[in-house]
């Protein structure tokens, strides 16, 4: 890579950050209903609803470049209850007209012990789980697992949008 093309890469890095800093961080329960997407409580819904309703909001989130990592641990119910309650009402920002920029909302990474219990169990590989164990040895990893649902591989990915430029 020449010096040229290097300086005009840095630029482009600086602007996406810019452009991020100076975005509106909104709810996404807010941002969804105006796309159209009703959001009603898990409790008004029946099991079949709440499951066409769970991949309008999979589907919506993808559209405004917002993806879901790791949710084969939670039932359909459980992972709307939890986008409804918990991360719908975060302010986040969005940038649906940036291709390039993805907003990642993984179900087990908020660090916590349950949390990382939780991926060690249905989601890291053994050389995860094995370097996992030599930087804390200490640490009583949970028995490997298939989670108890197979939703991940049907989610969109950031690929799912038009290809644009990646960083």
């Amino acid at each position: 890579m020449s010096a040229d093309e290097e300086k005009d890469l840095e630029n482009q890095f600086q602007d996406y950050i810019d452009a991020f800093e100076s975005a509106e961080a909104r709810p996404l329960s807010f941002v969804l209903p105006q796309a159209g997407v009703a959001l009603p409580s898990p409790d008004e819904l029946d099991d079949s609803q709440l499951s066409d309703k769970l991949w309008e909001v999979i589907n919506a989130l993808a559209l405004h470049g917002a993806f879901l990592h790791n949710t084969n641990h939670l039932s359909d119910r459980e992972l709307y209850t939890e986008l409804w309650t918990e991360i719908l009402p975060e302010p986040t920002v969005l940038m649906p007209e940036n291709l390039a920029f993805g907003h990642h909302i993984d179900m087990v990474g908020s660090g916590s012990e349950d949390d990382t219990n939780l991926y060690m169990k249905y989601y890291a590989d053994e050389e995860w789980r094995r370097k996992w164990l030599e930087e804390w040895p200490d640490d009583r990893l949970p028995e490997p697992e298939d989670p108890p649902y197979d939703r991940d591989r049907f989610l969109p990915q950031r690929e799912f949008r038009e290809e644009g430029p990646v960083m």
